[in-house]
């Protein structure tokens, strides 16, 4: 399969605890599989959880490239959290960024002690969506719940990207990576919050 463009630039944010960098390194280790070159820069906020983490992806089937993605050049955003999304789509989005974007809020220390209000949701909805050429909505930190644990929602995440078809793999590649990063006594769970996650963006 082919890129849309040299490098394809990814980005994932969250904050810590998330599990960002594991998502990163899925998505990763699944373009490896399939010989592209992926170069994987993290950066970090506060080192305590609830910090803001962002994973770099720089995609290509010609060489690798510095770690870390120029401002204004990202072509897909994938966000855990939505103002987090909001944050990187500011910095490194451009009019033809697209975004797949974790509905639940996290609330941060000053937002919680009332020194800072966090925006409704259907502002930061509306405004991605302006920024964004297209722009896709998952309510995975509710279904990771329905599964017994927030852990799934990166996974989720993972296949509702695999699930636009932004990137130039098929779903096997992603299933045998799970299979082969995780114990044995959790891959079947991942791999139904991986399904889930697809399902929520395939097609649409």
């Amino acid at each position: 399969m082919t890129l849309s463009k040299e490098p394809l630039n990814l980005i994932i944010t969250g904050v810590g605890g998330q599990g960002n960098v594991l998502a990163s390194q899925l998505i990763g280790r699944a373009l490896v599989k399939d010989n592209f070159y992926v170069t994987i820069g993290e950066t970090y906020g506060a080192s305590q959880r609830g910090g803001a983490v962002m994973s770099h992806l720089r995609i290509s089937r010609e060489s690798q490239y510095s770690p870390l993605i120029p401002e204004g050049q990202a072509d897909i955003i994938v966000a855990l959290e939505p103002v987090e999304a909001l944050r990187v789509i500011g910095q490194y989005g451009n009019p033809s960024v697209s975004a797949v974007v974790n509905s639940r809020p996290i609330y941060p220390t000053a937002v919680t002690v009332g020194d800072a209000e966090y925006p409704s949701l259907e502002k930061i909805k509306k405004t991605i969506s302006e920024l964004a050429r297209k722009t896709w909505f998952v309510d995975a930190t509710e279904i990771a719940l329905s599964y017994g644990s927030p852990i799934f929602t990166n996974i989720i995440m993972v296949g509702a990207l695999a699930g636009t078809n932004l990137l130039p793999l098929n779903r096997k590649k992603f299933e045998e990576t799970i299979k082969e990063s995780f114990p044995s006594t959790h891959v079947a769970d991942n791999l139904k919050a991986f399904e889930r996650g697809l399902e929520m963006t395939q097609g649409c």
